[in-house]
């Protein structure tokens, strides 16, 4: 393996690029596009209003539609294989029968792509828009600058680059683009993007929500759960309000869009004290302290498998209690269900198994992009599963075609509708060949870099490193161990050269070389090691720990 983070090639890229909007353009682009969504409207809602004349209002009702959105769960992190032909694609131990039963009902995606941090996930689910094109790439303070992050890690590499601080004033979200179809929209939970959801449409929401409302037990590093804790991560309220709105739909007669965005699986970890109390006894979690030379009483509970796995039981039956509520008001063969994760994660207790994917949350290797999806609803094939690459900038189109838009009205949309392949269409080479970009161009614990996949391949730019290749196949390599781009140059060559020039298309923000980088401050820094581990490499990357089945012993 060949790494070497402190020798800084030529970046090759531009100091800056065309600015970006205004304002006030971007609202008279807004205002534009609205206007034509509304005029398609407006004729579908004639032509619905000429089939009620002949059809029953049952045949014509408009289905409802439900995105159960979960914070920080990793590809692997549900008892459901993401791919039924790796052990290590699912999490032992956990119970979680809701989620399975999803999966039974519906179809599961093995290759579904969120963000490699959850407020531009967010971002790229209510829009339709990559990251890139949003200028939404992180959750930071801009500290007053417009382009880039100057006043952040001086001495390093490159210079960041900041990210946009809100949705822009002139992009349109699932609830504008739905309510001229006749929709009513609610947002439950963590919103994470600053700025107000009712002002993006929403009629029923919690506010600018973080991670902190849904942390309710002080302090990661305590040594207990509190014995009368009855509302771990906010699920069992978030998931009351959300039913209420239900309810009061189907009272109204009215369609509507909701989104519940639980705060679990973050971090902050909470659980019920019985559900935990269950979890300890478990072989695998006795095991575990044993290793660790701590006890179910001694062990804190940032560290405490028992209380990860009774938070992922305890969020299975909050997402059963929605289920539930929708069969027993009679509106289940009228409502799509769409479960899925804002990014990846890597959970660290995964007993008897290896990590299956490269890298965690902050990167956009697989294990920072790469999260579980599944949907169930009208027309779907019950026990199916999707090979081809989706993104989360594929949900908005994909309702907006649900309630009866046209994607191709929408205008600045990066995704692409999945109706058709969830009613059983056949994905063209096409589809399966598209380029999914992804865009960090920060620091963190991480270096500034992006990726595009496209098919199998993927390729990732380093802007440290512009002098490495990154290629991999991921059909033979899902853990992108093998760097193959000097084995596939032809291939490696036209997917940098697809995604340098989508990044100028849209007006990406772009690190630049550091004329003040300072090779010795740079190695200082606590995060260096693992940038130099996770960073480019030639040939055959080190595995982690967790990587080898010798180490699991």
């Amino acid at each position: 393996m060949t790494t070497n983070l402190d020798m800084v090639g030529k970046p090759g890229i531009p100091d800056q690029l065309r600015p970006r909007d205004s304002a006030s353009a971007a609202g008279a682009r807004k205002n534009l596009r609205m206007e034509r969504i509304r005029a398609h409207a407006w004729m579908v809602c004639l032509v619905l209003s000429l089939a009620f004349i002949v059809k029953s209002p049952a045949a014509d009702s408009k289905p409802n539609i439900i995105l159960l959105y979960i914070d920080d769960w990793a590809w692997n992190g549900s008892p459901v294989p993401m791919d039924d032909g790796m052990e290590n694609s699912r999490m032992p131990v956990l119970r979680m029968p809701n989620v399975e039963r999803l999966a039974r009902e519906g179809m599961k995606f093995r290759n579904a792509y969120g963000s490699p941090q959850c407020s531009p996930a967010r971002v790229c689910v209510q829009t339709g828009q990559s990251s890139p094109r949003s200028g939404f790439t992180v959750f930071m303070n801009d500290k007053g600058q417009d382009y880039f992050d100057a006043q952040s890690f001086k001495g390093f590499p490159v210079v960041g680059c900041v990210s946009d601080m809100t949705i822009d004033p002139g992009t349109a979200t699932i609830p504008e683009v739905l309510k001229p179809l006749g929709y009513v929209s609610a947002h439950i939970g963590k919103w994470h993007m600053r700025g107000d959801p009712g002002g993006e449409g929403y009629v029923v929401h919690d506010g600018d929500t973080s991670n902190t409302p849904g942390n309710t037990v002080s302090g990661a590093g305590k040594q207990r759960l509190p014995d009368d804790l009855t509302d771990p991560k906010l699920m069992f309220s978030v998931t009351e309000k959300a039913i209420g709105f239900i309810e009061d739909q189907v009272k109204a007669g009215t369609p509507f869009y909701l989104q519940i965005s639980h705060y679990a699986m973050h971090e902050g970890r909470e659980c019920l004290p019985a559900t935990r109390e269950k979890y300890t006894r478990h072989p695998a979690v006795q095991a575990y302290y044993k290793k660790k030379g701590v006890t179910a009483d001694t062990v804190k509970r940032k560290d405490d498998p028992a209380i990860w796995l009774g938070m992922g039981e305890d969020l299975d039956g909050r997402i059963g209690a929605v289920l539930d509520r929708i069969r027993d008001l009679g509106i289940e063969d009228n409502t799509y269900v769409v479960l899925a994760a804002d990014n990846g994660y890597r959970h660290s207790f995964l007993p008897g198994l290896t990590q299956p994917l490269h890298a965690t949350k902050w990167w956009v290797w697989d294990g920072g992009i790469r999260v579980p999806m599944i949907a169930r609803g009208p027309g779907i094939m019950p026990g199916s599963m999707f090979p081809g690459n989706v993104v989360n900038y594929d949900f908005l189109p994909t309702f907006f075609e649900w309630a009866g838009g046209k994607p191709g009205d929408l205008e600045d949309v990066d995704g692409i509708s999945l109706a058709g392949f969830l009613a059983g269409e056949k994905p063209s080479a096409g589809f399966l060949n598209r380029r999914l970009y992804f865009h960090y161009p920060h620091y963190r614990t991480t270096v500034p870099h992006s990726a595009v996949v496209s098919g199998s391949h993927k390729v990732l730019h380093f802007y440290e490193r512009p002098d490495f290749p990154m290629l991999f196949d991921l059909s033979e390599d899902p853990g992108e161990v093998y760097n193959i781009a000097l084995k596939r140059p032809a291939i490696h060559q036209q997917l940098h050269d697809d995604l340098m020039a989508y990044l100028g298309e849209v007006d990406a923000r772009l690190p630049k070389l550091n004329p003040e980088h300072d090779p010795a401050a740079y190695r200082k820094d606590p995060d260096y090691e693992k940038r130099s581990r996770w960073g480019p490499f030639t040939g055959r990357r080190a595995l982690d720990a967790d990587e080898k089945k010798e180490d699991l012993e």
